[in-house]
């Protein structure tokens, strides 16, 4: 599902590690610098950058830094080639030519999601690794600095998430802090206005909308974010897209609402987040007070309006959340 319950891209990474450097003559020494980065144009810590010398003589080793940045110094002038490798991702190559004293940029290395079809294979295990690593990116990313945004991936060909891993994404969603007190200022204007009128006003009349609300977030996070999901196998994230025309980025944002990627990241029919819709509508049905309940023409009223609030809220997802996240890249990602 959908909700502008909306987080900061990039996983913990690893510290610098600076290998072995080569030793070449020191009077036409060079130096090569460059970046590493991904296909969200997020910077890439720890990545391994190989230096051969032609002939497949090895320059050595260093680990792109907290900036993605790796350099090699007192490099021996000649062809070479650095090799850029990282879990979870395509290995890539680049060949040049240093002159004598030269400082040699090298185009940034963006690293591509390494797919079943790929030559790095990645296996039963090391796709659970991977979900986790880049669930644990989305786990970081917030709106404005503070307004949770977890059920987005801006990864194209991101990995399937585990029915464990569901749940755990639904849980950290339902229990942040931001929720309690997103739920607080909804029950705070709802009484206000006096919706629902038969929980009364006063403190008791608060709480009881607050508790029905929380109940309403509580049950939607779990039931469209990782029940169906699990069963149906499909993956509870909006995917960005970020590239094409204004008309075909609102048609996919909206269709999101009823299509999805699959676990098998195949686009499918949202049926975890169409049924979510009337399952929990039909629950809070259960507990509003007896004076708003009108039969069960308000389910399917309030489901329909669950399912255009997805759609709306992937429109933002697609054109305004990303712009107020702060420190992950604006640039579009690369499309799959």
């Amino acid at each position: 599902m959908i909700r502008i319950s909306l987080f900061l891209l990039l996983a913990v990474m690893p510290l610098l590690a600076v290998a072995q450097q080569p030793a070449p003559s020191p009077q036409a020494a060079g130096t090569i610098n460059g970046t590493v980065e991904d296909q969200t144009g997020a910077v890439r810590v720890g990545a391994k950058i190989r230096l051969t010398y032609q002939g497949q003589r090895p320059g050595g080793e260093v680990l792109s830094g907290e900036n993605g940045e790796f350099s090699f110094i007192k490099v021996a002038p000649g062809p070479f080639q650095l090799t850029v490798t990282s879990a979870g991702f395509t290995t890539q190559t680049f060949t040049g030519v240093l002159q004598p004293g030269q400082t040699f940029i090298v185009p940034r290395f963006t690293l591509a999601v390494a797919s079943a079809n790929t030559e790095v294979q990645v296996g039963a295990r090391s796709q659970v690794e991977l979900a986790e690593e880049q669930i644990k990116q989305e786990e970081k990313q917030r709106v404005l600095g503070f307004i949770p945004n977890f059920h987005v991936t801006y990864i194209p060909d991101a990995a399937p998430l585990t029915p464990k891993q569901k749940f755990e994404l639904a849980w950290k969603t339902a229990v942040d802090p931001m929720t309690f007190l997103g739920v607080g200022v909804l029950a705070g204007f709802q009484q206000a206005a006096d919706d629902f009128s038969g929980y009364g006003q006063g403190a008791q009349g608060y709480a009881k909308r607050y508790g029905a609300a929380y109940a309403d977030s509580f049950a939607g996070s779990f039931i469209g974010d990782a029940i169906l999901p699990s069963l149906f196998k499909q993956d509870p994230r909006y995917f960005y897209r970020g590239t094409g025309s204004t008309r075909s980025r609102i048609g996919y944002a909206i269709a999101n609402a009823v299509i999805c990627k699959g676990d098998n990241k195949k686009w499918q029919p949202n049926y975890s987040a169409i049924i979510a819709s009337f399952a929990t509508a039909g629950l809070s049905y259960s507990y509003y007070p007896a004076s708003d309940r009108t039969g069960a023409g308000l389910v399917v009223q309030n489901a329909m309006i669950k399912i255009g609030g997805n759609a709306v809220g992937a429109i933002f997802q697609e054109f305004v959340v990303r712009k107020l996240t702060p420190h992950l890249s604006k640039r579009a990602p690369t499309q799959p």
